[in-house]
């Protein structure tokens, strides 16, 4: 039914590479399906302004695509002069959804920029920044340790992302962009390690859902968390 041929609780191949380039504190490759991220974790010792003298550190996202990371070549959002609101609202989940697994008095007065560059997307863009994203702040927390820079791991727990959505009138999981572009349903589920919920969006495509459905999505997602910690555990061994 799945025009992958996937069985609906079924994600696609996942492959997440450490350390992929050279000057970043941390970084990987992480490729679901045929959507491809780098990600990248820059540490500072500085914090925005507002944090000063607080003794809490921060961490925050910038997100983009590449010219051809699509189909057709699109603008560069620089040559523009400005972000596109879709690019604003992706790089702010990001952010707060790393914040969400990190105890920022722990981390001490530093922050930790996680750069998410889409260079080749087919669904799930986002869910693929969040997922690599802690792989790579994970990495550069890690220096932090080895350093003795910080005294008590300031990351709670994993973090992972994941799609669900109606597609064909039958719930499915990780939707590639053949199915998003289709969905009645579509939501992004992003959980902690232990199951907890840090955000949730979803929205009806061209059919309202029910509560039902929503919770069978919910299983679904939970689901495909597990296994992409399991591949962010085997990433960082």
């Amino acid at each position: 039914m799945r025009p992958s041929g996937r069985d609906l609780d079924t994600l696609r191949e996942i492959s997440i590479e450490p350390n992929v380039t050279k000057h970043a504190e941390g970084s990987c490759l992480i490729t679901i399906g045929d959507t491809k991220v780098i990600c990248t974790a820059s540490l500072e010792d500085r914090t925005p302004p507002f944090l000063r003298n607080t003794g809490l550190g921060w961490v925050t996202a910038e997100y983009g695509m590449l010219p051809r990371s699509t189909n057709t070549r699109m603008r560069r959002e620089s040559a523009s002069g400005k972000q596109q609101g879709r690019t604003v609202e992706i790089q702010r989940l990001i952010g707060r959804s790393l914040r969400a697994c990190v105890d920022r008095s722990a981390l001490g007065e530093r922050q930790i920029t996680v750069d998410c560059d889409v260079i080749q997307a087919d669904g799930g863009t986002r869910c693929a920044a969040i997922t690599g994203g802690w792989v790579a702040l994970r990495l550069a927390v890690n220096k932090l340790l080895k350093a003795g820079d910080v005294v008590s791991d300031p990351i709670t727990d994993h973090l992972a992302a994941v799609s669900c959505g109606i597609y064909a009138g039958q719930p499915v999981l990780d939707l590639d962009y053949a199915e998003d572009s289709s969905a009645g349903v579509d939501g992004n589920f992003i959980l902690l390690g232990s199951g907890r919920l840090v955000e949730v969006q979803m929205s009806a495509e061209g059919a309202t859902f029910s509560r039902a459905e929503m919770n069978t999505l919910m299983d679904l997602a939970e689901k495909g968390v597990s296994e992409l910690v399991a591949a962010q555990k085997a990433a960082i061994a």
